[in-house]
């Protein structure tokens, strides 16, 4: 045990570090390094525990890493990965807030994330194309795909659309089933036929600090126990709580919380950690220690109470449809989020030189996620 508590400290750590670019990227480095490289999970576990993910409330990334603290030793196995993964970014954020006390602005780092944003999109892609070749393994489920992709980019939510999804394509697949029709393999080209639907739907359409309110550090972390405990999808939601909370209350101004969100995305690791920036700046090193847990625990708690049963889930035929749908609608929802970042990211010659870059070295080499993070930085730099 004490062995592998080591081996998911020193990997959540290093993941932690390198894991810019939002839950999309998270999820991939993970896959990366424990499907693909160290085998510690089968592909369609992974997948499993990926779509409880997407149906439960707390950050998807840090559930995620519970789950594979768990599986991999129990509780303590799921603190040690979930606290890890988050300490890098959390003590980076906290000294941004302090730098943003002291000196009135944050630290100019666009160069340096100008390399890494393509980077990390050739990461989400390799990963996608595994996942994909597990999770569509059907015309069936190739099909659910697909339909969600349309539901997506219609703006419907993500949490609705992958609860229809799950319900929905178990009773489509069951009847496949019962009527005889052959569950053909899919190609790897379906992978590529729903990111090439996003895409098509998708062409179809510095400051200063001011004051903080004062608040001590249990009103901030009872806050962010109850953002954690409702907050659902990505942490990219996180935003429109912390509107209508902070700034709503006068804790903070909308330039703050501006400021607040651009250090949670100018650091690696969890969005969430941004409370860790609100905590210091209304209630110092303290506000920001007990902000940090109290947005994590929450997830941590669902995490317990929910692990024991996703497993029993393959054990029935109907729940077992149910997850294969949500795994191919988790997909679908995938290759939404790569047309949407490639959009956003893909904007001159230099992101389109550094992403086809990182794109060969993953499908040619399959370099390290740490070397083509940071070798995307420096050529950011490099170039820019």
């Amino acid at each position: 045990m004490p062995q592998r508590l080591g081996e998911l400290a020193r990997l959540f750590l290093k993941l932690g570090t390198v894991s810019f670019g939002g839950p999309a990227a998270h999820l991939a480095v993970m896959e990366d390094e424990v499907v693909h490289r160290r085998a510690w999970l089968p592909r369609e576990q992974f997948l499993d525990l990926m779509a409880a993910t997407q149906l439960i409330p707390g950050p998807n990334s840090l559930e995620m890493t519970a789950y594979v603290g768990f599986r991999r030793a129990g509780i303590v196995g799921a603190l040690v990965a979930a606290a890890s993964f988050t300490l890098p970014a959390a003590v980076l954020t906290a000294l941004l807030a302090w730098v943003y006390q002291q000196y009135g602005a944050l630290p100019h780092v666009e160069p340096f994330l100008r390399g890494v944003k393509p980077a990390v999109l050739a990461i989400i892609v390799a990963a996608v194309a595994r996942l994909g070749k597990t999770a569509i393994k059907s015309r069936g489920t190739g099909w659910i795909a697909l339909a969600v992709v349309a539901a997506a980019m219609q703006g419907l939510n993500e949490i609705a659309t992958l609860a229809v999804a799950g319900v929905a394509g178990a009773v489509f697949l069951g009847w496949a089933q019962r009527h005889g029709t052959p569950p053909a393999e899919i190609t790897p080209n379906a992978c590529g036929a729903c990111v090439f639907a996003a895409g098509s739907s998708a062409m179809a359409g510095t400051s200063l600090a001011a004051a903080c309110a004062s608040v001590s550090a249990w009103q901030v972390g009872l806050y962010f126990l109850k953002v954690g405990a409702v907050l659902y999808g990505t942490g990219y939601v996180l935003a429109a709580y912390l509107r209508g909370g902070l700034v709503g209350q006068g804790w903070l101004t909308e330039q703050q919380l501006l400021d607040a969100l651009a250090a949670g995305q100018v650091t690696p690791g969890p969005l969430i950690t941004t409370a860790t920036f609100v905590g210091y700046l209304l209630a110092g090193p303290g506000g920001a220690a007990t902000a940090t847990a109290a947005i994590m625990l929450p997830g941590l708690v669902v995490v317990m109470i929910t692990q024991s049963w996703i497993s029993r889930l393959r054990q029935w035929p109907w729940s077992s449809r149910f997850l294969d749908a949500v795994n191919a609608a988790s997909i679908g929802l995938t290759a939404v989020v790569i047309v949407s970042l490639a959009r956003a990211t893909l904007v001159d010659w230099r992101a389109w030189l550094i992403a086809a870059a990182a794109a060969w070295a993953v499908f040619r080499w399959q370099a390290p996620v740490a070397l083509l993070v940071f070798g995307g930085g420096l050529a950011g730099f490099v170039l820019g």
